[in-house]
């Protein structure tokens, strides 16, 4: 009886827990069978090992084959489990002598001809087997992905024919070298927008503080181009961020491209999207816009269009900056930390407004319109801004307005001031630090209460004007917050106001 034991990752969420893949080879009738909670894909790796095995030149062992995936509650998909049991195996036979397999861990998906096949969330993998102080063999088309994970030594084969001979001493590799990454990314420019004073300044405080923001104006008067533009205006990813961005990106289907590193996510799904497919699941959980937003932008353009229970799953990550999803056989957590920016028609028809007045939508078809967003969601966006629709005269004599660069260069001298003085954002200030570091004048103060009282301000409401009349004062470089600024805070809150 011989027995080998290699390493490899299942993927639970952000997760990648290690599998110990056990390869057990006894007398008796030939058989091969896997155990360990493994699923259909897995299970069908038996054909595509076999296969592989033989046309590569080795011999296939007529014995009885046992390969165990430890743990056996966790359940195991996808085809990333073919490299190492064909290894397994060809270790426990004597094929692959490798005395220290232990420092490797093993991940692809073989063809029948023992070629490699590219493998999902490599990059998340990358950073586990690193952690565990272990180096990583993979295909070659998934080599570069991985080598991202700075100190992870990746080695990327072709065919398992490739990994047994580098395994046996054969054929030395080298590690992967992490890919050279080109300029940073080259974002709208904002100076494009024309017009739009209050849009563009609502931008500005939105990209300092990581607010929330809403739009709200007729067709074509600039929401979408103001949207596309905020990335524009944030400082780039640091490395940490930007590796968080890419491991969430490495999970999902389309995986991973490189000339996206250390650029801002924009994700602007459509208003038919599920909520599965806004937040994530499914019964093997992948991550879903929110969090392929991480560390960016979320657009959602047609708000009202979208629906209704599909818009109240954004709640609870708009706060916390995570979502937990949880199925009966398994739970994964996705982190969403993300900016969300929203547009919206002010009617049904989208006129109401309008100089032309060629808007007839009657109040009740207005509120129902505006109905669509449920107070408890709007109450968590911080800024409501009005885009209207600019004249003639104004389109035609307005001139190119600040550049992205100018303003960018405002956004981080008041991030630096934030992060100096409480270590996060002003989005995401709580609590006592929320108290600590939003002081206001007497002035403010008085201003706020007779807010609250006469505009039935939330609890909510109160701290998010608080929020962004800290961020409006550090646009400016001041450390107090004073009337002027709760003022524009409140002004920047008309929507909710109004009871959109």
């Amino acid at each position: 009886m011989t027995l080998a034991v290699l390493h490899c990752r299942a993927l639970q969420g952000m997760q990648a827990p290690e599998v110990a893949v056990e390869v057990h080879l006894a007398n008796g009738l030939p058989a091969f069978n896997i155990v360990g909670l493994p699923e259909a894909e897995v299970k069908e790796s038996r054909e595509r090992v076999r296969a592989a095995i033989q046309t590569s030149g080795f011999e296939f062992p007529a014995r009885r084959i046992t390969v165990n995936l430890a743990p056996a509650d966790l359940p195991k998909d996808s085809g990333r489990f073919d490299l190492p049991i064909a290894i397994g195996i060809l270790q426990a036979s004597g094929q692959v002598k490798c005395d220290d397999i232990s420092r490797y861990e093993f991940a692809g998906e073989l063809a029948l001809g023992g070629e490699l096949r590219p493998v999902r969330g490599a990059l998340a993998m990358a950073c586990q087997c690193h952690a565990a102080g272990r180096a990583f063999v993979l295909p070659a088309d998934s080599a570069a992905e991985a080598a991202v994970a700075e100190g992870a030594r990746i080695y990327g084969v072709a065919s398992l024919l490739q990994a047994c001979a580098f395994l046996n001493g054969l054929q030395p590799l080298e590690p992967i070298a992490a890919p050279a990454f080109g300029m940073l990314p080259n974002y709208p420019d904002l100076a494009d927008v024309k017009g739009q004073s209050v849009a563009r300044g609502a931008l500005e405080i939105a990209a300092a503080g990581g607010h929330s923001l809403l739009l709200m104006g007729p067709p074509g008067t600039g929401k979408s181009m103001l949207a596309s533009r905020l990335p524009g205006l944030l400082p780039p990813l640091s490395a940490e961020e930007a590796l968080e961005s890419a491991a969430v990106q490495s999970l999902a289907s389309q995986g991973f491209r490189a000339a996206s590193w250390r650029a801002r996510p924009f994700r602007a799904p459509h208003h038919t999207a599920s909520a599965v497919a806004l937040v994530g699941g499914g019964s093997d959980p992948r991550p879903g816009e929110i969090s392929l937003a991480h560390h960016g932008v979320l657009f959602l353009d047609e708000l009202p269009e979208f629906d209704r229970k599909v818009l109240e799953v954004l709640r609870e990550p708009l706060e916390s900056g995570v979502i937990h999803i949880s199925r009966a056989a398994r739970q994964a957590s996705f982190p969403a930390r993300f900016q969300l920016v929203a547009a919206m028609n002010p009617c049904p028809c989208g006129y109401h407004g309008h100089p032309s007045g060629r808007c007839h939508c009657t109040p009740e078809q207005v509120a129902r319109y505006r109905g669509k967003i449920s107070g408890p969601l709007l109450d968590r966006i911080d800024l409501h801004v009005e885009v209207p629709t600019l004249t003639a005269d104004e389109l035609l004599s307005a001139s190119a307005g600040e550049s992205s660069e100018s303003v960018r260069q405002r956004v981080l001298q008041a991030r630096e001031r934030q992060w100096r003085r409480q270590g996060v954002l002003n989005a995401a200030l709580q609590g006592e630090q929320l108290e600590q570091h939003c002081g206001a004048d007497a002035d403010a103060l008085a201003i706020l209460a007779k807010a609250l009282q006469q505009l039935g301000l939330s609890a909510r409401a109160y701290h998010r004007i608080l929020r962004v009349s800290r961020s409006i004062a550090d646009l400016q470089g001041v450390e107090r917050i004073s009337r002027n600024h709760v003022l524009q805070a409140i002004q920047l809150r008309r929507l909710a106001q109004a009871g959109a």
